[in-house]
């Protein structure tokens, strides 16, 4: 009984090892086409009034900003300064969700590396590995 349950730990080992290499094999395939999708993303945002219409690029740096003739005549600087500020945060907002579309078709929803890009936490990307440690150190006693 003792080697069928080392074959079905055995084959369920090669399974789940099988599944992380197809998921590799597919982001390492993919990284191409992200590279070439991100390096063309530009986001547009116009504020709600239209005076302000300002564009980032993928990872959320000002490309283009554009005001409109009727700024001058608002007279109000720290107002036009307000506009500005809240038109690209909406535009960096929606770049950072259409980058985590773009990759998150090639990354599993739940890894590491998707929680990062949708949080910026660093510790996402080494939660499991910091788990894994815990665990380890519980093993030997500590």
């Amino acid at each position: 009984m003792s080697r069928q349950a080392d074959r079905d730990v055995n084959h369920a080992l090669r399974a789940r090892f099988d599944d992380v290499v197809s998921q590799y094999q597919r982001l390492r395939l993919g990284l191409d086409d992200i590279q070439e999708r991100l390096s063309t993303l530009a986001v547009t945002e116009e504020s709600a009034d239209g005076t302000v219409r300002a564009t980032v690029g993928a990872r959320g740096q000002l490309i283009d900003l554009r005001l409109s003739r009727d700024v001058y005549r608002r007279g109000d600087p720290d107002e036009l300064a307000r506009t500005i500020l809240r038109t690209v945060e909406r535009a960096v907002a929606k770049t950072g969700d259409r980058v985590q579309e773009m990759v998150g078709e090639y990354l599993p929803a739940g890894s590491a590396a998707a929680r990062f890009l949708r949080d910026g936490d660093f510790g996402n990307l080494l939660a499991r590995q910091d788990r894994i440690m815990r665990e380890a150190g519980d093993d030997d006693g500590r």
